[in-house]
């Protein structure tokens, strides 16, 4: 057989690192549950199983509809991005204040500031030649590094519920909805967005397997950083209806593309809010 044959047949790199990625995940949940077990577990198992769903179920969908769907992306971020805002100021600030208000105080500002800072120094990887697409990378790195917040937060307080992980991942829809469509329309594989669905939980259930110091002043650190990572994801993720954002770019640049866009920046308004509201009201059943 030629070699032109053989590199046909040859699997990209992207989809072996995904479906490893997706193995390893059933691994670490059938880990957790059965073997390690330690409090809390099932939650994060929810958690990571819920972020992954979310995530290649929106990039399957991206991958197959045809034309720009902006209003779903404001709503889905909207939505989401809401929900992480009251989920983090309710449930995890708290937390941290309650823990040490002084330390509690700078977790949360070193949490903002390093999220900001990792996700500009994360567009630097659009330089560099790696297995994966970019959009798939910093999608991964960002999966990974916030799942390891979620399974130490949870390893620390396994009485937290589940609706504070549940907001948290709610992004992850409309983040693989987007990110498939941007692919689909480069014509390049969407095979490689599994390794991001399936990073929340390859982070977050080793982190809840190792049992840190149980002190107040750490407590109020951890809780505040991830306090502030989570506020961070949620502002990045407010949508930006403006000319040359990621909204106006889903709906074409048009004659009306400016009317379009005001249209859009009230829904972004309703579906914020909405999502704030939501966590309240689930808040309040389950309270």
């Amino acid at each position: 057989m030629s070699s032109d044959g053989v590199a046909s047949r040859r699997v990209p790199a992207e989809t072996s690192i995904g479906v490893l990625s997706t193995l390893l995940l059933v691994g670490l949940t059938g880990a957790g549950l059965f073997v390690v077990a330690p409090p809390g577990i099932g939650k994060l198992v929810v958690i990571a199983w819920v972020a992954f769903g979310a995530m290649a179920g929106g990039a399957l969908v991206g991958t197959r509809v045809s034309g720009t769907h902006p209003r779903g992306l404001v709503w889905g971020y909207g939505l989401a991005s809401g929900a992480m805002i009251a989920s983090a100021a309710a449930f995890l600030v708290p937390q941290a204040v309650g823990q040490h208000a002084r330390l509690g105080g700078f977790g949360i500002a070193a949490g903002i500031l390093v999220g900001y800072n990792a996700h500009t120094i994360g567009h630097r990887l659009s330089h560099l030649e790696l297995p994966m697409d970019t959009t798939a990378t910093e999608l991964a790195a960002h999966a990974l590094s916030a799942g390891l917040i979620i399974g130490i937060i949870y390893g620390q307080m396994p009485e937290l519920g589940l609706l504070l992980g549940l907001s948290i991942v709610s992004h992850k829809g409309p983040a693989g909805y987007a990110a498939a469509r941007r692919l689909a329309l480069d014509g390049k594989s969407t095979t490689s967005l599994l390794l991001p669905s399936a990073g929340v939980g390859l982070t977050a259930l080793p982190a809840a397997m190792v049992a840190l110091p149980n002190e107040p002043a750490i407590n109020a650190v951890v809780f505040g950083f991830a306090a502030g990572v989570f506020l961070h994801i949620a502002m990045d993720f407010l949508p930006s209806c403006e000319v040359g954002g990621e909204i106006d770019q889903a709906a074409g640049m048009t004659e009306t593309s400016h009317e379009l866009l005001d249209r859009l920046r009230v829904q972004s308004v309703f579906s914020t809010t909405l999502g704030g509201i939501a966590v309240v009201v689930a808040w309040l059943v389950v309270a």
